[in-house]
């Protein structure tokens, strides 16, 4: 199998392996849940600021760049007309498969569509590197991903089978978006700097617009603050290791 294929597919599957610890765990407190997506929000932000904006960058302008990061941010804020955004509250044990829960499920999946372009782009530049790295970032906050949608729809009395099969699904979606993003680059190079400013534009909105403020309001913020500049430097040290 090339190696492009086996690196992206082993990013987007890790969101099923975060979501097996549900098969051991019932509940999970605010703390603990805000540190996690204060640290996921971390990573995604080291990787756009620190690895897909400046290879961008090097291969356009900035008015480019600019371009594709409004329109990565438009497009998510456009889906959440659609989508409406939903909290995951865990403490919640009332409803069975309720609309909220399939709008988690939605939810999540349509944000991993720009986070498997990502890496498939970022793959295709055949900038050093910067493959892996974007993969590896994706990984780093797929596995809290997977484990955040497994362990919401388990206290929606959703059993823990279906929830991790659903978590599955959505790393699945980010597979398939990779392929997309690896193959239409590959016929395309010229589209690889807009591709890879316009993964980083929706990584920073879902960074902004959900989990900072989902990681914040439960007295917890100190915390996920840390947890965030853990997050951004664990990214960075990534980064720094693989030039």
């Amino acid at each position: 199998m090339d190696s492009n294929v086996m690196v992206m597919t082993a990013s987007a599957l890790v969101t099923g392996l975060g979501a097996i610890p549900v098969l051991f765990i019932r509940n999970i407190s605010h703390r603990r849940m805000d540190a996690i997506l204060a640290y996921t929000a971390g990573v995604m932000m080291a990787a756009s600021t620190y690895g897909l904006i400046p290879a961008s960058l090097k291969l356009t302008n900035l008015y480019i760049l600019g371009f594709g990061v409004l329109a990565g941010a438009l497009l998510l804020n456009m889906l959440e007309y659609f989508i409406p955004h939903t909290d995951m509250d865990h403490e919640r044990d009332d409803i069975i498969l309720s609309s909220q829960s399939w709008m988690l499920v939605v939810a999540m999946t349509l944000h991993n569509i720009p986070e498997g372009l990502s890496v498939g782009a970022s793959l295709a530049s055949e900038i050093e590197n910067l493959g892996l790295v974007v993969a590896l970032s994706m990984a780093l906050q797929n596995a809290p991903e997977g484990f955040l949608v497994a362990i919401f729809l388990v206290n929606q009395r959703v059993s823990k089978l279906i929830a991790i099969t659903f978590a599955m699904a959505t790393g699945v979606t980010e597979c398939l978006a990779g392929f997309a993003g690896l193959y239409l680059v590959q016929f395309a190079m010229f589209l690889v700097p807009y591709g890879l400013a316009f993964a980083a534009g929706a990584m920073l909105f879902i960074v902004y617009k959900e989990l900072i403020p989902e990681s914040h309001g439960h007295g917890y913020e100190r915390l996920a603050t840390f947890s965030f500049l853990l997050g951004l430097l664990s990214m960075i040290g990534l980064v720094e290791w693989f030039r």
